[in-house]
């Protein structure tokens, strides 16, 4: 086995559409460290972002079917590497990016070494131009803050998305447990975020999270709309998750925050208008807004539309009715991919590492591996 196989599984890992760029501190490498033993980390570099089979990645990596699918089992358990399991057919198995991926499997895994890990070199993964190109996470808003004469599209309503799917989960935040485990606690509830679907499945499989109902899950967007929560789903128009995010732990969030005018690099629909003639200045929204977009000036409210991102927590908790939201120009709305899938093979065309023809490359090549597997 090559000395360097981390250094080959951070290329590999950089080569997916979220990325995992080299730091001048090799925290990356100190992160796979943890996360991978040698031989994981050297079977990672077989797996691609197709679904395949054990005696494909076998095939892939010359090892015998048996001894590399009791290792894919340990790497799913992980949060690795992803797979489906579907009764009456064999499982499979596929590559994901750290982020969104490793990052959120490692739910209930982390300590505080790599927690510190995590904590310098997250920041490095968002790139604001790129995110504003091809966001994983988009914002919406608050149900309660739709005006009825609103223009609201199904997929910019969070209880629409629910409704869409039967297989529900709900699983701890994995951003407030990680800055719980730096010392960092915040007064927000935990179990808040929900996955649907396969991604339900996996959460539930591998003890992350619980399956609930769909009702169970429209009572915790409620309660996320109370607790001042900002509702971040897949940037898809089919929703493969819901996070319910804060401003002081989200790294997507916090990221942001850091910029002068976060609202031009989140993908949302809407954003705030004041009337100031309708508020009294009784700043009951200051602390609903998660981006510090709402100030106090002289004892007068006043929005800084370049920091709102339209999650409409001002709104619902205006007593005056003076906040409200609006849509944006159709002009200022990126079309939205149909699926998570697509998404994330956007953002990989928009930082260059992929492309139609290397897509193809890899359908072409999982496909001969299957045939010369014998099948899978």
């Amino acid at each position: 086995m090559p000395d360097d196989v981390y250094t080959e599984l951070s290329r590999f890992l950089d080569n997916l559409p979220g990325g995992f760029p080299a730091t001048e501190s090799g925290v990356e490498r100190k992160i796979l460290e943890r996360l991978f033993t040698p031989d994981e980390a050297a079977i990672e570099l077989h797996l691609s972002l197709m679904d395949e089979t054990a005696n494909v990645i076998a095939h892939r990596a010359r090892r015998p079917v048996d001894e590399i699918a009791k290792m894919l089992d340990r790497m799913e358990d992980k949060g690795l590497i992803y797979g489906r399991h579907k009764a009456g057919h064999p499982p499979v198995y596929s590559a994901i990016p750290f982020v969104v991926g490793i990052f959120e499997f490692q739910l209930h895994k982390m300590d505080p070494e790599v927690a510190g890990y995590f904590e310098e070199f997250l920041p490095h993964l968002l790139v604001p131009e790129v995110w504003k190109q091809a966001p994983l996470l988009r914002t919406i808003p608050v149900g309660a803050s739709l005006d009825l004469g609103l223009e609201v599209l199904p997929y910019e309503q969070a209880e629409a998305l629910v409704r869409e799917h039967s297989k529900i989960s709900v699983a701890e935040c994995v951003c407030r447990q990680h800055q719980a485990v730096l010392g960092h606690r915040c007064d927000k509830p935990m179990e808040t975020c929900l996955s649907f679907g396969s991604g339900a499945d996996f959460y539930v499989r591998h003890r992350m999270g619980r399956e609930i109902t769909r009702d169970e899950a429209l009572a915790i967007l409620a309660r996320a709309e109370e607790d001042g929560l900002v509702l971040q789903p897949s940037a898809s128009e089919k929703a493969s998750f819901i996070c319910c995010c804060c401003g002081c732990c989200c790294g997507v969030l916090a990221t942001l925050k850091r910029h002068p005018n976060p609202g031009q690099y989140v993908h949302s629909a809407f954003v705030a208008v004041l009337d100031q003639e309708l508020c009294s200045g009784c700043e009951l929204c200051l602390d609903r807004c998660q981006m510090q977009a709402l100030a106090s000036e002289d004892g007068a409210v006043v929005l800084d539309t370049g920091r709102c991102i339209g999650c409409g927590l001002c709104v619902t908790a205006c007593l005056d009715k003076a906040l409200v939201l609006m849509r944006k120009p159709e002009q200022e709305v990126p079309r939205l991919p149909s699926t998570f899938a697509q998404a994330n093979i956007h953002l990989g065309k928009v930082r260059g590492v992929m492309s139609n023809r290397s897509l193809a490359e890899m359908f072409i090549r999982s496909k001969v591996d299957r045939a010369a597997a014998g099948g899978g």
